[in-house]
């Protein structure tokens, strides 16, 4: 792969620091590895877009000897406005943390247009310098014009920032307007930067959708038909987990997500219930409820992926204070200010800290990792849950089978084994306990084409076929069959410790102001699709 910059790209495997390093005795990085050795290993096509069965072309094969590496794609620095710490404070405390990968995606606006995005690129070089095993992404957090924020992001490359700024400028929502089809001009360009070969890619994933309501359904979809190849996916679960916790507990007594904000607005899609303005077990309703906005999509077809990040702003407990610089002229918040006091109204974690976002790519190397995202190659886990995970799909008709992401077939009338393979956490997560699985859940439903209706946000054939009981000892591994196929369907996992479930054995929604993060933990895998022929 030639690339048109010469600074570092972690090409080589294994990578210093990265989960195969044996060298690397950093105590996270010691679990991270545990968890790679776990995974299910996926290789094969870049996209696992809607290819037809007839093709009998498997997407994501199982077992194809890729790795695994955890990384945020949300995250905030002093080149926002409410943002606090310099770039580098925030890559090192990612490698502190076990991860290998991280976006700055500061807020987009006019500042951050006009003298930010300047500003971040020498920083994240420098950054890269300092922190060599951690690949440093630069991007934005997207105001999207008729709807809520989204992560963007690029490889580096000699027109990274050029691409970047006139995104911004053309199609920021506090910029340049705020419609709905200017979101959909705006994924258009980034997709036509691609086919250019102005960059190799460029990704997009909503972040907290449901927070608000301003995320509609049929705008979801269109984003997704608009650049199938950029518009990837939405946060699972939002950042930002550390809000829940009670001020008699010293956190600041909001709640997880700040799910807690005047909701809904008058511009909020009227069809949400009141129970999407709240997350769940920690992550977002689109994501949490079965048969909900998550399952309509992939009832559907759609490739359409989760992920998990720290929205990371200010850390509970740190005692670090913004900046005293003028954002509105200079794009900066300065550096930031060591008060010597605890702050306690801090809702947010590092990265790394409290979530994994798990990622399955052929090489730590930009491109690589963002075609794991494409793919939809990724766990996601809270509080390390697990330590490994390996899905396997097949059929006599594709023994191989696929992984996460992964599309396979099956004749008509034929059968479906599922193996799954779950490492149990090894040590302590970083609130200093070790977790324990308590169940893993097996959603499906069937696959039934586009529906008519674009705003539709339910799965009503969609459930939890089989709940797996976790035993106390031993190896953990369970299979199940679908037996006597004859529709084309959809499957995927979560897995809880089981403190927080409702008597259906569903995540309960958070309670606002008492949600202790790390006593609701949960773990949710993409999908793979069956198509039958």
């Amino acid at each position: 792969m030639s690339h048109s910059h010469d600074h570092h790209h972690h090409d080589v495997e294994p990578v210093e620091g990265s989960w195969l390093d044996p060298e690397d005795d950093r105590p996270s990085s010691v679990e991270r590895r545990k968890f790679l050795a776990g995974l299910g290993i996926a290789a094969g096509a870049v996209v696992a877009g809607s290819g037809t069965a007839e093709a009998h072309v498997p997407v994501n094969p199982w077992g194809g000897g890729e790795r695994w590496y955890a990384g945020d794609h949300h995250i905030h620095t002093q080149y926002s406005d409410d943002g606090q710490y310099p770039i580098e404070h925030q890559v090192r405390k990612a490698r502190e943390f076990g991860l290998d990968w991280v976006v700055i995606t500061d807020h987009g606006g006019p500042a951050h247009q006009k003298f930010s995005i300047d500003q971040v690129a020498p920083d994240i070089e420098r950054a890269r310098r300092a922190q060599r095993d951690v690949l440093v992404y630069q991007g934005l957090e997207w105001n999207i014009p008729g709807a809520e924020h989204a992560t963007v992001f690029l490889p580096p490359g000699k027109h990274t920032t050029d691409i970047l700024k006139a995104f911004e400028l053309s199609y920021d929502g506090r910029i340049a307007g705020n419609t709905e089809p200017l979101a959909l001009a705006a994924l258009r360009y980034l997709e036509a930067q691609v086919l250019s070969g102005r960059t190799e890619i460029a990704l997009m994933f909503a972040n907290h959708p449901a927070r608000r309501g301003l995320d509609s359904p049929h705008e979801l979809r269109g984003w997704r038909d608009a650049a199938p190849s950029v518009a990837v996916g939405m946060e699972g679960a939002p950042g930002h987990q550390a809000a829940g916790i009670s001020k008699v507990a010293g956190g600041p007594g909001r709640a997880r997500g700040y799910y807690d904000l005047a909701a809904p607005l008058a511009d909020s899609f009227p069809g949400y219930p009141m129970e999407s303005y709240r997350t769940h077990g920690g992550f977002d309703w689109m994501t949490a409820r079965v048969g909900g906005l998550w399952d309509a999509l992939l009832a559907e077809g759609r490739p359409w992926w989760i992920t998990a990040n720290s929205d990371v702003h200010q850390v509970l407990g740190d005692t670090l204070t913004p900046g005293k610089q003028d954002y509105a002229t200079t794009g900066s918040k300065g550096a930031p200010i060591d008060s010597g006091v605890r702050q306690t109204g801090y809702g947010d974690f590092f990265p790394g800290q409290y979530g994994a976002n798990v990622v399955g790519a052929r090489s730590k190397s930009y491109v690589d990792v963002m075609r794991g995202l494409q793919s939809g190659k990724v766990v996601t886990v809270h509080g390390r849950l697990i330590d490994g995970l390996s899905l396997r799909v097949r059929s006599r008709d594709d023994l191989r089978g696929v992984t996460l992401g992964g599309r396979t077939f099956v004749r008509r009338g034929g059968d479906v084994e599922v193996t799954i393979e779950i490492d149990r956490a090894a040590g302590p997560n970083f609130s200093g306990a070790t977790p324990v699985l308590a169940k893993v859940d097996l959603i499906s439903g069937p696959v039934t084409g586009p529906s008519s209706d674009r705003d539709l946000f339910v799965a009503p054939e969609t459930s939890v076929v089989k709940t797996f009981e976790v035993p106390r000892r031993g190896r953990i591994r369970f299979t199940h069959t679908f037996a006597g196929v004859e529709r084309a369907f959809y499957l995927r996992l979560r897995g809880s410790d089981g403190k927080r479930l409702t008597s259906s054995g569903d995540p309960m929604i958070d309670e606002i102001a008492n949600s202790d993060p790390w006593a609701d933990l949960w773990f949710y895998a993409n999908p793979v699709f069956v198509d039958v022929i």
